[in-house]
């Protein structure tokens, strides 16, 4: 089961962050999860979001690029070496991963993932008992 990540293209200005998450706010969206990546030109905000085709309408109609992307959530106890051991599971399996993001709420962490071979990592995590997140338990 994979998400849909939403991947904002923002200018390396003062403020435009919070311009979007003003406008989720005005629209009534719930950010769920994100993470700011940033190059000298421009910054790439990723985010998962309560009500995906709401948000993209408007961010697009306040002139933001956006971009749907598929990513696979996972949850697992938030403990040393726990990660590890999903992310061997992928390694072995020849599962390369673009970039990640996590974030952890007491005995858990919750984890996006971006493979290269979406359907695969899905699989493979499926095969080691990996608790992959869907999108109604966020």
């Amino acid at each position: 089961m994979t998400i849909k990540q939403l991947s904002v293209f923002l200018e390396n200005k003062t403020g435009r962050i919070n311009d979007v998450t003003k406008i989720l706010a005005q629209n009534g969206i719930n950010m769920q999860a994100f993470s700011m990546a940033e190059t000298t030109d421009f910054g790439i905000l990723r985010l998962i979001v309560s009500e995906v085709d709401k948000a993209v309408e408007a961010l697009r109609d306040a002139s933001f690029a956006v971009m749907l992307t598929d990513v696979v959530c996972i949850s697992c106890p938030n403990v040393a070496g726990s990660l590890s051991t999903v992310l061997e599971q992928l390694a072995e399996n020849k599962i390369f991963i673009e970039y990640m993001y996590a974030f952890a709420q007491g005995d858990t962490a919750n984890v996006v993932i971006r493979p290269n071979d979406i359907e695969r990592c899905v699989s493979v995590l499926n095969e080691c008992d990996c608790n992959i997140i869907h999108k109604s338990d966020f």
